[in-house]
């Protein structure tokens, strides 16, 4: 057994991605600025978040991109005491980043 103070690298398998919500959407505004905190139940809103770690079948997003998932679609793991989601590729929605082509006519 490893002592818990040893660090291992971590290798993301298959079609998996490791990733991180910002600290900033815990807490949302809307365009009139009422305050919606992260309690509220939102009738299955999409969650964006930061790619940190992918498996090597990954084609569709790369570490730094923004993704589009489900809530409901995801696992959270602790790494290091910060959390993180486990996602599969096929449970993204959307991904967004500098390096794809502007078509939709949407930016964040």
């Amino acid at each position: 057994m490893r002592a818990t103070d040893d660090k291992l690298p971590i290798k993301m398998l298959a079609d998996r991605l490791l990733v991180k919500i910002p600290e900033g959407d815990a807490e949302r505004r809307s365009q009139g600025g009422i305050l919606i905190p992260a309690t509220a139940q939102m009738a299955k809103r999409l969650v964006w978040a930061e790619v940190v770690a992918k498996g090597q079948n990954v084609r569709a997003a790369e570490v730094g991109d923004l993704v589009l998932f489900g809530p409901e679609d995801r696992y959270e793991v602790e790494v290091q005491g910060c959390d993180y989601i486990m996602l599969r590729e096929r449970d993204l929605h959307a991904v967004a980043a500098e390096r794809i082509e502007a078509s939709t006519g949407l930016y964040l």
